[in-house]
């Protein structure tokens, strides 16, 4: 893969006077010290009648009113050889009705653009929503930076799970220190002191602080009220300083002089960071709900500062779990009495300050920087993808059949008020063998999978079923998933195997990604990250690959699990370092024979060398994937995958038989990462050859599937097709065509397959 070489910012940036300003210069300084050497540059929003002393980095201005501007800056970046564009997106920042004169500039755009969405709106006007459909149809990857806005992009605004990414504010790597240094430096020693920064407007409700200060000084007679920062320019621009000029007023009727003061000054970052280290307890006390993120906020929090704050979306998740407090709006008295509480209660801020400090680590300059070259580098190739699939679209076009349809009627059929059957006799199914883990686990998987745009979606009941299976699955008292299961629910096994354990590790981290349930991907996110601990002590290669799969959703949808991180990357390492062992020139693989859900182990290499940046598990997996596929692949050039009767034969090319659904959707799986990673066609063109034996390109020339029904036999013996029709071959057929669908729909309209699909 090639190496990332130049983004662009577009965005506000210093030293203009916003938050937009402030986070597009940290981003991008950020990026260009992340020590991989990408080179970076600003397209910096000028406000009309403004002029500005830009530096350096900002490459190119464009005055918001001035449509030619942003056409001009399209010209700009399509020249400048730039690999992604990062969008900071604010609708006031941009011109136009609801700033759509920036889509001036977008359309034209010839690489990936990744936008970070500052404001996610519940209720936007008709042209709000309208602009905001249109940059994210633009836009290859939409950050945002709270779960809520996740939540709000994929039910009010019908975003495709996979396009968003959560990634917090940023924050500056500062010690946790004591408040005393700071205050004697400032004029505030032997004082307590209480702090709100940030641009004044009448939104941030600093009258009610002012209000609860009464409140507070019957408890601190010593508590002095800082309020940090200039007036909003906007507002400044339209009402002068009346709003500040009021707040003064209201202090001088409550005879606070003395116990508020007003810096009117926009501070440069060091002096701010002096400022919140002062601090006993920092206030935000915001009047609206729909404040999808606050850069003040997230400073103070990472200064590991005790906050008060009123429930707007951002305080909500970052204050959870005792790491601040949260206020009614509007309530003076609630603001008072919970900052006086905190100031009389030495041990508890303390507290409080050093889970907010820990839970802050993952949101440092330097770890946000990582997650967005990720995001950068994503985008990136699934541009390149788009960009082959309509160049060679006539190279594929074969003999024009699409797809077939998705039909779930067999698998109805075989499930119950309990779960998914594990076996069928033809399509019968059989109730003497039960249930098992396994095979529901899989089926949570297609239920994600049928989220993605252009499919309908199981029944919420059937998923619903599928995820209790898992969850009942779970033995807290052995802290392993039981797998097998008879028929009168009776679990037949206090654990499970190891892969057993990895496949529900995996289905439980692509439902906390991309389940249609809010609920229930926070259901998800929370047993997975119960259920991960025991792998480090797992043997199993393929549990290692299935939990890898699962933290590579996993990690996507849940940010800053420090400890599911330093896991992925011990199991990475250990399916190298047994490669290493392992492999020769003429066997290149993990283990001295073959066995089943073989391409599960370069897919998992390929998936968490792709997500985290670690190119050698992408080239470990891309060389044992194309060993694999070589030794599946027959003269004739059909897809022929290992079965069963050659398992545990050491060094030794597979046997033919019996070859089962699950190996042919473990390769087509394998190959569709491989093609995303490095963007060789002919990754795609194997996929679509083990999807082809499905439907008779395989060693019989014998269908497996009923199209009608979307049934599918076990598997092939040497002289027949096996008739029965069990749940991990229906799971593994829809799971296959669920990913042929969605690579068919890449490029424009319904992209054509070859080889031949029967």
């Amino acid at each position: 893969m090639s190496r990332l070489k130049r983004v662009a910012f577009i965005g506000n940036s210093l030293p203009r006077r916003c938050g937009i300003a402030t986070f597009t210069t940290d981003l991008q300084q950020a990026i260009a010290t992340s020590g991989t050497g990408v080179e970076t540059g600003i397209v910096a929003m000028t406000d009309h009648g403004h002029v500005y002393d830009y530096p350096a980095s900002v490459q190119l201005q464009v005055n918001d009113g001035i449509l030619e501007d942003y056409v001009r800056a399209a010209d700009f970046l399509n020249a400048g050889d730039f690999d992604v564009v990062s969008l900071q997106h604010e609708f006031g920042i941009f011109g136009g009705e609801a700033g759509e004169h920036v889509m001036a500039l977008l359309s034209r755009l010839t690489m990936p653009i990744v936008t970070t969405l500052h404001t996610v709106l519940a209720e936007p006007t008709a042209a709000q929503r309208r602009v905001l459909d249109r940059i994210v149809d633009a836009s290859s990857r939409v950050v945002v930076m709270a779960e809520k806005g996740r939540e709000l992009l994929r039910t009010t605004y019908r975003v495709p799970p996979e396009k968003i990414e959560v990634i917090p504010h940023g924050i500056p790597d500062f010690a946790f220190v004591e408040p005393d240094e700071a205050k004697a430096g400032l004029g505030f020693a032997g004082r307590t002191v209480i702090l709100t920064f940030g641009l004044l407007s009448p939104s941030k409700g600093i009258e009610v602080m002012i209000d609860a200060m009464p409140t507070i000084l019957q408890s601190r007679a010593d508590a002095i009220y800082v309020v940090l920062g200039a007036t909003h320019p906007n507002l400044v621009r339209h009402q002068g300083e009346a709003y500040r000029e009021s707040l003064m007023a209201r202090v001088h009727a409550l005879g606070l002089e003395d116990q508020v003061v007003f810096r009117d000054q926009f501070v440069d970052k060091p002096t701010l960071l002096r400022f919140i280290a002062m601090c006993d307890v920092y206030v935000t006390p915001y009047l609206n709900e729909a404040q999808m993120t606050s850069g003040t906020l997230a400073y103070s929090f990472g200064l590991g500062k005790a906050v008060v704050s009123t429930p707007y979306w951002h305080a909500q998740e970052l204050l959870a779990d005792g790491r601040g407090i949260l206020v009614p709006f509007g309530d003076a008295a609630a603001v008072g009495g919970a900052i006086a509480g905190l100031l009389t209660d030495d041990a508890r801020r303390q507290a409080m300050r050093k889970r907010a400090y820990a839970g802050s680590r993952s949101m440092t300059w330097e770890r946000v920087a990582e997650r967005y070259l990720a995001a950068f580098e994503g985008a990136r190739r699934g541009h390149r993808l788009r960009l082959i699939a309509r160049r060679d679209r006539s190279a594929l076009a074969g003999d024009g059949r699409a797809p077939p349809d998705m039909r779930t009627d067999h698998l109805f059929s075989m499930c119950d008020d309990t779960g998914l059957f594990q076996h069928a006799v033809h399509a019968v199914p059989d109730r003497s063998h039960g249930y098992c883990v396994d095979d529901n686990a899989r089926a949570l998987l297609v239920a994600c999978a049928l989220n993605r745009p252009g499919e309908e979606r199981l029944p919420e009941v059937l998923t619903s079923r599928l995820a209790a299976f898992v969850q009942h699955a779970w033995n807290p008292g052995t802290k392993r998933f039981r797998n097998f299961m008879g028929f009168d629910r009776r679990w037949l096994e206090d654990s499970g195997s190891e892969d057993s354990h990895g496949r529900a590790l995996w289905a439980l981290g692509e439902c906390a990604r991309s389940d249609a349930s809010a609920s229930r991907r926070r259901w998800a996110a929370a047993l997975f990250a119960e259920a991960l601990p025991p792998v480090e002590g797992f043997g199993s290669p393929r549990a290692w690959a299935f939990t890898l799969l699962g933290l590579d959703a996993y990690c996507a949808g849940v940010a800053g699990d420090s400890r599911a991180g330093r896991i992925r990357r011990v199991l990475a390492d250990r399916l190298v370092a047994i490669l290493a062992a392992v492999e020769t020139r003429d066997w290149v693989w993990f283990e001295e024979g073959l066995s089943y859900d073989n391409a599960r182990l370069p897919h998992a290499l390929i998936a968490t060398g792709s997500s985290t940046g670690a190119l050698a598990y992408v080239e470990a997996g891309l060389r044992t994937l194309r060993w694999l596929v070589t030794q599946q692949t027959t003269a004739g050039g059909f897809f022929r995958p290992v079965g069963t009767e050659s398992f545990g034969d050491r060094r030794r090319a597979p046997q033919a038989f019996d070859q089962q659904p699950l190996e042919a959707t473990a390769t087509i799986s394998a190959c569709l990462a491989a093609w995303r990673a490095d963007g060789d066609l002919a990754w795609r063109t194997d996929a679509v050859r083990a999807f082809a034996w499905f439907l008779g390109s395989n060693d019989l020339s014998s269908p497996l599937v009923d199209l009608e029904t979307g049934s599918c036999r076990d598997g092939l013996h040497r002289d027949r097709p096996n008739e029965n029709r069990g749940g991990e071959s229906v799971v593994s057929y829809l799971l296959a065509l669920s990913e042929i669908r969605q690579i068919a729909r890449l490029g424009e309209g319904r992209a054509k397959l070859a080889p031949r699909l029967a």
